[in-house]
């Protein structure tokens, strides 16, 4: 808080009456600024205070949307090699050993392509970042 602020002690009410419409609009907003308390973000626009306003780079919602999808693959990809190596170590019979090597080897290809697509969109993400 400002200096200024832990001073003066806010001891006076202004009660506001807006309909379904303006409501909507001044929460929506105040959802745009950085400011916790809706009271604080009316208080500073009705002084005509700064209010910063985080502004979104819409261009990166493609690329979260994709790294999610390669996040789940990827945890999909991990529980199986966790559940192939436990059942690994519970066989003896040889012809499930190679069952569960060339599964393996399926989930290896798997994993290494998601890798390199979570590089790719690294890469990609940088660039825009970057701009």
């Amino acid at each position: 808080m400002k200096e200024e602020e832990t001073k003066k002690m806010k001891n006076k009410w202004l009660h506001l009456r807006l309909d379904e419409d303006e409501y909507k609009l001044l929460t929506d907003n105040f959802s745009k600024t950085t400011e916790k308390k809706l009271s604080r973000y009316a208080r500073k626009v009705f002084l005509s205070e700064p209010v910063t306003v985080v502004h979104r780079n819409g261009s990166l919602d493609e690329l979260i949307a994709v790294l999610v999808k390669v996040q789940n693959d990827l945890n999909g990809v991990t529980n199986n090699y966790n559940q192939m190596v436990h059942k690994l170590h519970m066989s003896d019979n040889e012809r499930e050993l190679k069952a569960w090597i060339s599964l393996y080897e399926k989930e290896k290809e798997i994993l290494f392509k998601n890798i390199a697509e979570v590089k790719e969109l690294i890469a990609e993400g940088a660039k825009l970042w970057l701009q």
